[in-house]
């Protein structure tokens, strides 16, 4: 699936779940917008062939995981009475993260990404597993995973540990937003904690789950991040009067990047109707200029006239992201593969990260020169010798008395610094480890959390962005000359954090505006807004 600017308005329908269904619409419904869901008779009849197969196979093999030890140790051979206390000693051995617990909805993810990597079948797990998953994510109900402890080379070992420690009943659960322990979530669900069959400690723990899920939701929020950020610059070329030709057909065309063309299309998109942008033919091509010294400038500054060239390998970047993203959420991460096919076990080492580790490093590298721009052209919106047209730092107030957003332009810059830093990438971090079996690893779910937060980080640096914006169109009195599209996102926003004269704590103003960032469908209303079918304006190559 290829995502444009516009979502379009999902119905609370139950979902339906069969072998690789799951994209990033679908994906988003369970995880952002808690949507039921259910798996399909086929699938879970898959799945338990899956089970049935590897327990006939395995009754007289060994069969590393089933029967030996695990990674250094699966040269010991562990007795048939012995092989599930194997599964669960796994659980509980590797249940050592550190830090903090994963947010809610990052858990959310985890387990919907590791319920469907367990229903392709390929993993021989007992169909007990995936329902059980599939009663908890319904509740609202999630094992607490751990942000540190995973390398993301056996898969991310030390995360999916906790999240199987909460499906046999013990650690602490995400319950309906308040974290509680994993005994009270199953007395109140009345249902029961997983019982081991054969594989299932090793088939939840192999994998790459938590880093992919926490990548999915940092590519849908990246979507979002572009969107409001096109948006943005396409206010503060309004507040400019600038001209339009810089993101004009005939100039993006010639530049044989599909990104940038895509960016450039739906700024003209957007700014439909603006009373305020320029022609350039109109005010310098149609008449003589005698002036020696041209007040009005005759290019914007890059931060303004670049927006297509800048932002359009970030979505080109996302959208490349989603594609890789989307098909690790499909695919096999387990080891040893359980062909029941073929009536075959394939040991190798799908649980390796590097696919989303580098697509995580990727993803906040491109995150975080957005925030730059956006911190760019806040900077030039504050400083009255660069825009020439507002007061410094946009004060409605008393200049020296009031201090306007002068104190607010801190934490953007702050967060923008902080991007620069965490977006040194973790894909080249190997450290070797487990007796040096794990001898060169991904670092992916360190990736992912990095990349969250740098997109999370973006988010505020967009916050303040958006204030300033407020102020500068609320001093000059364009309310009403912006484009429909910008109109509606300058009444959205304003009704959040008003203009101000009187200097007050911004926090609660920020915090206003980042939720709504976050969650509100930008691209959705502007459906609605300019008329279009939807926004599937290029097509990136490969990106389907």
């Amino acid at each position: 699936m290829i995502y444009y600017f516009c979502t379009p308005q999902l119905k609370r329908n139950m979902i339906s779940l069969s072998a690789k269904s799951l994209d990033l619409a679908a994906f988003e419904r369970i995880v952002l917008q808690k949507e039921p869901l259910q798996i399909t008779p086929e699938a879970l009849q898959n799945a338990a062939d899956s089970h049935d197969f590897l327990a006939a196979f395995s009754n007289d093999k060994l069969i590393y995981g089933i029967n030996t030890g695990f990674g250094p140790m699966a040269q010991y051979r562990i007795e048939d009475a012995d092989r599930k206390a194997l599964q669960y000693n796994l659980i509980r051995s590797h249940s050592s993260g550190m830090g903090q617990i994963l947010s809610e909805q990052q858990c959310r993810a985890t387990l919907l990404a590791r319920m469907n990597t367990l229903l392709l079948g390929y993993s021989g797990v007992h169909i007990d597993t995936i329902e059980l998953m599939v009663k908890l994510l319904n509740a609202e109900a999630y094992p607490c995973i751990y942000a540190h402890g995973g390398v993301g080379a056996s898969g991310d070992l030390v995360q999916l540990a906790h999240l199987a420690l909460g499906l046999i009943g013990e650690g602490e659960f995400w319950f309906k937003g308040a974290v509680v322990k994993a005994s009270t979530v199953y007395e109140t669900l009345q249902i029961k904690p997983l019982e081991v069959h054969i594989r299932e400690g090793l088939g939840l723990l192999n994998g790459t789950s938590a880093m992919t899920g926490i990548g999915a939701i940092n590519v849908l929020h990246a979507r979002k991040l572009i969107t409001g950020q096109i948006l943005f610059s396409l206010m503060v070329n309004e507040i400019m009067q600038a001209y339009d030709d810089h993101f004009s057909e005939e100039l993006n065309q010639v530049k044989l990047h599909p990104g940038q063309q895509m960016v450039a299309k739906a700024m003209r998109a957007i700014s439909k109707k603006s009373g305020l942008l320029r022609k350039r033919h109109e005010h310098l091509y149609n008449k003589k200029i005698t002036e020696h010294v041209i007040e009005d400038k005759v290019q914007e500054y890059y931060s303004l006239r670049c927006v297509p060239q800048i932002l359009g390998p970030v979505y080109e970047t996302i959208e490349n992201v989603a594609r890789v993203i989307t098909a690790e959420l499909n695919s096999v991460n387990d080891n040893p593969v359980i062909d029941k096919e073929n009536k075959n076990i394939f040991h190798g080492g799908n649980f390796h990260g590097d696919y989303t580790a580098l697509e995580m490093d990727k993803l906040k590298i491109a995150t975080t020169k957005l925030s730059m721009l956006a911190e760019r052209q806040l900077n030039f919106l504050l400083n009255q010798h660069l825009n020439k047209k507002l007061p410094p730092f946009i004060n409605l107030g008393q200049l020296g008395l009031n201090f306007g957003v002068q104190g607010m332009q801190y934490p953007a810059v702050s967060n923008v610094a902080e991007n620069q830093t965490l977006s040194n990438p973790m894909y080249i971090h190997s450290i070797s480890n487990n007796n040096d079996n794990q001898d060169i690893v991904s670092m992916g779910c360190n990736a992912a959390q990095m990349c969250a937060r740098v997109i999370e980080n973006s988010f505020e640096v967009l916050s303040v962005h958006a204030l300033a914006i407020i102020q500068a169109i609320s001093y000059l009195g364009y309310e009403n000359k912006l484009s429909p599209a910008t109109k509606w996102m300058y009444d959205q926003l304003s009704a959040l954090a008003p203009a101000f004269k009187e200097d007050e704590s911004s926090n609660d103003r920020f915090k206003k505006i980042k939720n709504w960032l976050m969650e509100t469908e930008v691209g959705a209303q502007m459906k609605d807004l300019l008329g279009f079918d939807s926004w599937q304006l290029v097509e990136i190559p490969n990106a389907s």
